[in-house]
């Protein structure tokens, strides 16, 4: 009998709908109930994609016994934290300042009237490794809430309070940050960097593309002869290429993993977010821009074909994700993580000829017993399985195997397509094909982007299909909505979907300046500023509410998977201030600037964005105006040149013109 969540769309929502617990979705009717009933609402926050909430799904959500505690005891609501952002925006806060961690499941208990009595992430059922389990807690919260209500009602009136004022205290307007920003920026980089490995800190690696992308910009700020550009161009580069060779990389089908388990970029977790590929396909454009190099210009096409042949949907827009989890084989009854994606090293060698299969394992640390260390497969998935990863390069192999390096590319370039062939042939791993505005907003700069910088047509085309699917089915009466799938969701969208929408048509107005794309941004920017600016926080803000009433005002400012709308649309304003005329939009950013000083003083690397922006602040916004019938030639320089600060306009005339404030020139 399936449960209230048989008649949401959200595929996570759907993926618990016929799980023995009472799950409702969020809404007034569900806190209206827990009232009546005198009971904590228990809040389980997710996605479709997630391992852990499979795990947390498969050992208690679908246990009978351990479900009967839970309808008994609670009033079970289930969100999807990329539907509803807010939500998990404030309940995550919750979480960590409580424990010190945070992440997905997510798992809050909360009175009647939506405010925090405990929280955590994943829960065993039963006590172990240290953690405790799940009907344990149950039963004690439900004894708490019992015996002593009004203590844990005003326990949670304080949490709520905390939370409140520390968010106060975030955004003080302030002085411009002072340059000396940019070289802490780089000291703190440094002291956390990678030196042997790349990347940041230890395990687990992220990517941070906001990261890689400021060190780059700050590069070519200071240039790179200089001994702050030049560290700043070995932090990004030696990242950008550790990740391309690591497993984290999809060496068969483009595109990367969400992270690495270890610090050596070789175990990932598994599932693959559009919005990574997003800011990493930008990332390895910047990058080609600055060396020239084709390996990093071709990890940009891979991701563009990832994009292109795997996430778009029929109707032009892009999918949210795929699961790290699949079956082994279609005999198999439970998933595995990463069985989609890795390999025995037998399958290869029936796949390959022997010298073929030779190369291919060494070129790709391919190990009879399977290549994970112990460490970073606690779990036993991976026991005789190989994540591939760059183990040898080209150079190398040649020189083992005593052929001509050009034989080892076209040996390795067949063994791929065998391989995709074949792996093809697997179950495939759930897709969430929700369409969430904001990560298609990046998908659409990133795609634009491409289509100008590597001239490829077929790019611009699927940004201008996104873009059109979004503005026909999410843009509706002057409103713009969160995400889609099989019609409209109920959600308006949030700051990150305005801004980084906003963005990625920046971005496609350079490649198609008569689609109407600027025009829309104008729009898309006001809606932004009446419905989310508050003077008091000096930003762009969500307020969930909850009969009525305002839970919290919640100011996104940290760039982390996902760049902070507050800082993005900075880059976005002073741009638009450029491209429209308006210099108001440029005042707003400066607003967002000042607002930013003492967390750009304090914690630069939690900001690179608005660090970004700040330099862009700074330096200004070069404006290129491109002639309609500009040729090739014409067109070759700015598009092959690494111009973090540009935007790009049509021209009259019959030569590109440079504008940086009131100075314009010819640009050769």
């Amino acid at each position: 009998m399936p449960n209230a969540l048989i008649h949401e769309s959200s595929p996570y929502l759907l993926q618990h709908a016929h799980n023995p617990v009472n799950w409702q979705p969020w809404g007034q009717r569900a806190f209206d109930r827990a009232r009546a009933e005198d009971k904590l609402v228990f809040l389980s926050v997710g996605y479709s994609t997630c391992h852990w909430c499979h795990v947390m799904e498969h050992e208690s959500f679908e246990n009978e016994r351990v479900a009967e505690v839970v309808n008994h005891h609670f009033i079970s609501i289930k969100v999807d934290r990329e539907e509803r952002p807010d939500i998990d925006a404030i309940y995550m806060a919750y979480v960590q300042a409580t424990t010190g961690q945070g992440g997905w499941p997510m798992s809050v208990w909360l009175t009647p009237d939506g405010q925090p009595v405990f929280g955590g992430t994943y829960f065993p059922p039963d006590d172990r490794h240290g953690r405790p389990g799940f009907t344990r807690v149950c039963h004690e919260l439900a004894r708490l809430w019992r015996d002593d209500k009004v203590q844990m009602e005003r326990a949670a009136a304080r949490a709520i309070r905390h939370l409140q004022s520390e968010a106060e205290d975030d955004a003080e307007p302030s002085a411009l940050p002072h340059k000396r920003v940019f070289g802490d920026f780089l000291d703190r980089c440094e002291t956390m960097f990678d030196p042997q490995l790349g990347g940041f800190g230890g395990a687990p690696k992220f990517p941070r593309p906001v990261v890689v992308r400021a060190l780059m910009q700050l590069s070519e700020r200071f240039g790179r002869q200089s001994s702050e550009g030049a560290m700043a161009w070995e932090m990004s580069e030696r990242t950008l290429r550790a990740m391309a060779g690591g497993g984290m990389h999809d060496h068969l089908g483009g595109g990367f993993h969400r992270y690495s388990v270890d610090r050596y970029w070789h175990v990932p977790h598994y599932e693959k977010m559009l919005y990574d590929q997003a800011q990493l396909a930008m990332a390895y454009l910047d990058a080609w821009q600055i060396t020239g190099e084709d390996g990093f210009r071709d990890v940009s096409e891979g991701i563009f074909r990832y994009l292109m042949e795997t996430l778009r949907d029929t109707g032009g827009a892009f999918h949210a994700a795929e699961d790290a989890d699949s079956l082994p084989d279609a005999e198999a009854q439970h998933k595995r993580e990463g069985a989609f994606w890795t390999w025995g090293a037998d399958e290869i060698s029936a796949l390959l000829e022997a010298r073929d299969a030779a190369i291919f394992c060494a070129a790709f640390g391919v190990e009879a017993d399977g290549n994970a260390r112990p460490e970073s497969d606690p779990h036993g998935e991976l026991k005789g399985q190989n994540t591939l990863f760059r183990a040898m390069k080209d150079d190398a192999l040649a020189q083992s195997f005593d052929c001509p390096e050009q034989e080892i590319r076209e040996r390795i370039s067949a063994a791929k397509t065998s391989l995709t062939i074949n792996r093809d042939k697997r179950p495939p791993p759930h897709r969430d094909d929700k369409i969430v505005t904001a990560w298609n907003g990046l998908a659409i700069g990133a795609l634009a982007r491409g289509a100008r910088v590597l001239d490829r047509k077929d790019l611009a085309d699927a940004a201008c299909g996104a873009a059109t699917f979004l503005k026909r089915e999410l843009w509706h009466g002057g409103c713009l909505f969160r995400s889609y799938r099989k019609h409209r969701g109920s959600a308006e969208a949030f700051p990150a979907d305005y801004a980084f929408l906003i963005s990625g048509l920046i971005e496609l107005h350079a490649v198609l300046p008569d689609g109407g794309w600027l025009d829309w941004a104008a729009k898309l920017q006001r809606k932004l500023d009446a419905g989310f600016w508050d003077d008091s926080k000096s930003g762009y803000v969500m307020r969930p509410a909850l009969a009525g009433e305002t839970l919290m005002v919640i100011r996104e400012d940290y760039d982390g998977a996902e760049p902070s709308p507050n800082h993005l649309a900075a880059e976005n304003l002073l741009k638009l201030a450029v491209l429209l005329d308006q210099p108001g939009h440029g005042a707003r950013a400066e607003v967002l600037l000042r607002a930013g000083c003492r967390m750009l003083e304090t914690h630069s690397f939690s900001c690179p964005l608005l660090l970004a922006a700040l330099d862009l602040h700074e330096r200004g916004v070069m404006k290129f105006q491109i002639p309609e019938l500009a040729d090739a030639g014409m067109l070759e320089k700015p598009r092959n040149s690494y111009l973090p600060r540009a935007v790009f306009a049509p021209g009259d005339g019959d030569e590109v013109i440079l504008c940086e404030g009131v100075s314009c020139r010819r640009f050769t």
